[in-house]
């Protein structure tokens, strides 16, 4: 018996019903979400490699699942895929501990 989580896969091919709500609103986000996919100094296939990786780092499976749907499409590798991820958390790395150097500053701060 399967469990059902949180993120049920089908819900991604219900997307475009947000505009539903909000038709002004959900019409301009997918008309800026689909021109930013669009050909142009990026090549559609090292778009859909970024946005795999920050997919990663905001942690939304419905983007997880998507782009590694398109990524398969554009004939990006698992391993390029797996490079793209790791890029991915050690940026997403890099930005929590830089921040230890607010809290170094802080705690100096605090403390003399």
């Amino acid at each position: 018996m399967m469990s059902k989580t949180y993120y049920d896969p089908a819900d991604l091919k219900k997307f475009g019903s947000i505009s539903e709500w909000n038709e002004k609103l959900g019409s301009k986000f997918f008309e800026y979400y689909n021109s930013v996919f669009e050909e142009g100094a990026l090549t559609a296939r090292e778009k859909s490699l970024i946005a795999l990786a920050v997919s990663h780092v905001v942690q939304c499976p419905y983007c997880i699942d998507a782009y590694t749907k398109d990524g398969l499409e554009r004939g990006i590798e698992k391993e390029e895929m797996m490079e793209a991820v790791h890029v991915g958390a050690a940026i997403k790395g890099g930005a929590t501990l830089v921040h230890g150097v607010q809290m170094m500053n802080k705690y100096n701060k605090l403390s003399m």
